[in-house]
């Protein structure tokens, strides 16, 4: 299993596909980055299953 895995997912905000890279030996994580499109803070939630992480991101407000 890889420690850091790249993955591709769509900014809650403009829609645009952000590039996150994931340290996968913290089981469950919960942190704010910023899209590297638009700017706006997205929230960024994380838990790692059976070596693959399991990503939701959200608006600011949610």
């Amino acid at each position: 299993m890889d420690l850091l895995q790249t993955h591709n997912l769509d900014c809650p905000y403009c829609g645009e596909s952000i590039q996150l890279i994931i340290d996968c030996s913290i089981s469950d994580q919960e942190y704010i980055e910023d899209c590297q499109v638009c700017c706006r803070p997205i929230n960024i939630f994380v838990s790692i299953e059976d070596g693959a992480a399991q990503i939701h991101v959200a608006h600011e407000n949610e």
